[in-house]
């Protein structure tokens, strides 16, 4: 319970926690920064990370004259970190893919997300590779399914390079652009409720669109 807390505490307040490494640590941020996102989407276990608010309060830091962050680093680095999370959790899915499923849970890790992003993949085929980006959870566990499947790693590698530019690109930029809005750094918590909200837009879509 306390774990859950101190993540939510971290969603919530990334910003201020981020400004803090970067006073603190300097350019190791880059590497904090690199591991976090490595660990949500290589780590099918982790699926709780904040992806999408860490990207966007990464850029708005970024683009504060009072640290040594480049976003310039920022978006290849974490391009980086995406790609190769991905990689390896799309070769544990391919090769202990049926083990892990017959768990039930795993640490934040539940069997019924598997089932969840089968069905994206039902749907959308390669492209939930790309579309799993922007959604929180089922990105982290959209390359273990693919291993897991019967998708190439030639086919899977190329949405899943598509989808780590878009997602790294689009809202580090939004950060960096308006991240330092002084409306934004005051409801910093409401606009991760708002990232996170219109990430998880086309599961609710879904869900009605099967119950009509």
């Amino acid at each position: 319970m306390d774990l859950i807390k101190s993540l939510l505490d971290f969603l919530l307040h990334l910003d201020r926690y981020l400004d803090a490494w970067a006073n603190d640590y300097g350019v190791l941020l880059y590497a904090i920064l690199f591991l976090i996102v490595f660990t949500e989407t290589g780590l099918i276990v982790m699926p709780l990370l904040p992806g999408d608010s860490l990207l966007f309060a990464a850029g708005a830091l970024a683009a504060r004259p009072t640290n040594e962050l480049s976003v310039w680093v920022i978006i290849p680095l974490l391009i980086g970190a995406a790609l190769l999370g991905d990689n390896v959790n799309y070769f544990v899915g391919k090769f202990l893919g049926n083990r892990i499923k017959m768990r039930e849970r795993i640490l934040f890790f539940k069997r019924e997300y598997i089932a969840e992003t089968e069905k994206f993949y039902a749907q959308y085929g390669g492209r939930t590779v790309i579309i799993a980006r922007f959604i929180p959870i089922v990105r982290t566990i959209a390359p273990f399914v693919a291993g897991a499947g019967s998708m190439t790693y030639g086919t899977y590698i190329k949405f899943c390079v598509i989808g780590a530019v878009l997602w790294v690109v689009s809202i580090s930029l939004l950060g960096y652009f308006f991240g330092n809005f002084p409306i934004v750094q005051k409801n910093f918590e409401l606009v991760v409720f708002g990232i996170v909200g219109l990430s998880v837009v086309p599961i609710i879509v879904g869900y009605f669109r099967k119950r009509a």
